[in-house]
């Protein structure tokens, strides 16, 4: 049986390998749909809330109002150095990789996993009009395969390939 529970987060992002409008930093109200699969015991599989009690205080506290960030983004060394100048402290999410959409699914969909839940799919929507639908195939080959990721994210902070999904 598949359960699916939306959620939604305001951020602020940028990508900084691009050269159109998308490398100016801009915000977006992100809309996450996940997918998960249960078994039925009896009258009752899941309670909604067992999703809420773990996946809301994640994107309350880690991504809502908050700056995704590529740590090799230049602006990230800025912000950091802005917050031991003044001592203000902003909200940021660190990525190891751009914070597009499709590496933001890969993320929420590592994190909530992490937590136990079986995701079968998450998608997340940027715009009123874009979606990214990541599955837990595309998971499964991402993280069989982390030297790959992680050549295709080099590559790309180096300028040496084109822009990829992950």
């Amino acid at each position: 049986m598949i359960i699916q529970k939306d959620y939604k987060f305001y951020a602020a992002h940028r990508n900084e390998q691009l050269l159109d409008k998308c490398r100016n930093l801009h915000g977006h109200r992100y809309g996450v749909s996940c997918f998960f699969e249960v078994e039925r015991t009896g009258a009752i599989s899941t309670l909604f809330a067992d999703f809420d009690e773990q996946i809301e205080p994640l994107l309350k506290n880690h991504y809502d109002h908050a700056m995704l960030i590529h740590s090799a983004d230049p602006l990230f060394e800025t912000l950091c150095s802005h917050m031991e100048r003044t001592g203000e402290t902003l909200r940021m999410k660190i990525f190891d990789a751009p914070t597009t959409v499709e590496n933001l699914a890969y993320q929420l969909f590592t994190e909530i996993t992490e937590f136990g839940f079986r995701l079968q799919r998450i998608d997340v929507r940027e715009t009123d009009t874009s979606v990214v639908t990541y599955t837990r195939e595309d998971w499964v080959d991402d993280s069989r395969y982390p030297h790959r990721r992680h050549s295709q994210l080099c590559a790309q902070a180096e300028g040496t390939q084109e822009l990829q999904p992950l």
